[in-house]
């Protein structure tokens, strides 16, 4: 994953406060609960995007990891809406225009993860920068954003996030039959949570079934986070998390943090047949940091995979 050069003195939350406020206008991020919005301001200059984000401590979905973290994912969440924000209001992208991810990655550190002492939610501000951003007919087709993330003068992290605007006349040739689909009223059987780092199985979109080294993609229409709001397919974000238990699940490690996640989406993930998810062999990467790539098979085709990094927590 590459990183951005960070230009000139971080900026800090006590620089801009009214940048962590209140949250942006759900609407701007896709959300349906403002309980969901992670986004709090935007100041921008001629070079960046400066975003801030807070992250509570206390999450319903993305809380903390081992008692020691701020859980990873939020990060990949953060740049989710901060891309979308950036897409209306820096690039004019029409609200009614769909958005399809085809790649997002991110790393961050461990200390950059670290809960804030004393106890408080973490003020993060992501520098973001516009990259190869087409145009068709006046209107962005397709764009990419890099991003370093920090908190309180501290590296959090970087990421990048590539994918296309599609208006809603090409949406819906694009999902024909499609466009009306629904998720399964009763999910598969999950996981045992406490394999895949989670306290509830609700939030397991592991199933606990294997065929030939497979499991399931886990689809619960009633999570309040990862199906947040209607659609017609799999959320991107589902995957990722599917992708990052797949990966504690491997390494036995259920209190291990999640250090780096590249996705590449080649396909929709549909409701109306299984998702199969495997992972590789493990790759030992440095002492205690293990990293390995977890696919997404549906109808005999590859859709996606992630290849996600994991620090082995004390003890495991």
């Amino acid at each position: 994953m590459g990183a951005l050069l960070h230009a000139g003195r971080p900026l800090r939350a006590q620089d801009d406060p009214e940048l962590f406020e209140q949250t942006v206008p759900r609407s701007l991020v896709h959300r349906a609960a403002v309980s969901e919005v992670l986004l709090t301001g935007r100041r921008s200059t001629p070079d960046a995007h400066h975003i801030g984000a807070q992250w509570s401590r206390g999450h319903g979905f993305y809380g903390v990891v081992d008692g020691r973290w701020h859980d990873p994912m939020v990060f990949g969440e953060t740049l989710r809406q901060a891309c979308l924000l950036l897409a209306h209001e820096a690039l004019d992208v029409p609200m009614d225009f769909s958005f399809l991810t085809e790649s997002t990655s991110f790393e961050v550190s461990e200390a950059g993860m670290r809960l804030s002492r004393p106890s408080g939610p973490a003020h993060v501000v992501f520098e973001m920068r516009l990259e190869e951003v087409k145009r068709r007919a006046g209107v962005v087709s397709s764009y990419a954003y890099g991003v370093i993330a920090q908190r309180e003068g501290v590296r959090v992290g970087s990421g990048r996030l590539g994918g296309k605007c599609i208006s809603p006349a090409v949406y819906r040739r694009l999902r024909a039959d499609r466009l009306e689909a629904v998720p399964p009223r009763t999910p598969v059987e999950p996981v045992d949570p406490r394999l895949v780092g989670r306290d509830s199985a609700a939030d397991v979109v592991l199933g606990a079934s294997v065929r030939e080294g497979a499991r399931p993609l886990r689809i619960a229409a009633e999570h309040p986070v990862l199906f947040d709001h209607a659609v017609d397919h799999v959320p991107g974000m589902v995957l990722m998390e599917a992708a990052r238990q797949a990966a504690l699940l491997a390494l036995g490690t259920p209190r291990g943090l999640l250090v780096a996640c590249a996705a590449r989406f080649l396909r929709y993930v549909e409701f109306d047949s299984p998702c199969l998810v495997s992972a590789d062999p493990p790759e030992r990467e440095e002492a205690g940091r293990h990293a390995l790539t977890v696919r997404f098979h549906q109808d005999g085709t590859e859709v996606g995979s992630c290849r996600v990094a994991i620090h082995a927590a004390d003890g495991e």
